[in-house]
């Protein structure tokens, strides 16, 4: 190529300014952007941190409600455990009291009732000790004051004795399961004697 073919392609001043910014001209718009967009930044680090401590004390208050659940079904299911054959056993107590009585009405010495004696004795300490493996306690009466909560007076009887109020007398045996009633004493409770002579 020759100096006559180079082609010479003006640059016109004015079109380089338009598209190349001014340096001073940006550096204010970021100073008038920075202050606003720093604002918008730190707003939304408020939110943020709101909103993780909202989540974090909704996770402590499920956590805690979960595990007061899982106690509270765990001690229901020991309850039920505890006490889920006291109905069959409230019924067998009448099989015990039958086994007392008639252990308690043989007197006599004959060898063959004797026997018979000795065997309901061993089926009533079986039925005993069934019980003491499912909880069950016979409550002590005879000389206790007398308990509403775990005596049914049948009779008041007058008692030199006794002080008032005294169990003297058991027509039934009362029982608990655990540490709740399965069935109460049924009861003769004595009363001062009164002097009647006027």
């Amino acid at each position: 190529m020759t100096k006559k073919d180079k082609i010479d392609i003006p640059i016109d001043s004015d079109t380089s300014n338009e598209e190349t910014p001014d340096k001073s001209e940006t550096e204010n718009e970021t100073k008038e952007t920075t202050p606003d967009r720093l604002e918008e930044l730190e707003e939304k680090l408020r939110n943020a941190e709101l909103e993780a401590k909202q989540s974090y004390e909704r996770f402590l208050r499920v956590s805690a409600d979960f595990e007061n659940y899982k106690k509270r079904s765990s001690r229901e299911v020991s309850e039920f455990k505890k006490y889920a054959n006291e109905s069959i056993l409230s019924e067998l107590l009448c099989v015990v009291d039958n086994l007392e009585r008639a252990i308690s009405s043989t007197t006599t010495d004959d060898k063959v009732n004797s026997c018979i004696v000795d065997g309901i004795n061993m089926t009533l300490n079986e039925f005993k000790k069934v019980f003491e493996n499912y909880g069950v306690k016979p409550i002590e009466s005879l000389c206790k004051p007398f308990d509403p909560n775990f005596h049914q007076a049948m009779m008041q009887e007058e008692s030199k004795e006794h002080p008032d109020n005294t169990v003297i007398s058991e027509f039934q045996k009362g029982y608990t399961i655990h540490d709740r009633l399965l069935r109460p004493s049924m009861v003769v409770v004595s009363k001062a004697k009164t002097d009647n002579n006027s």
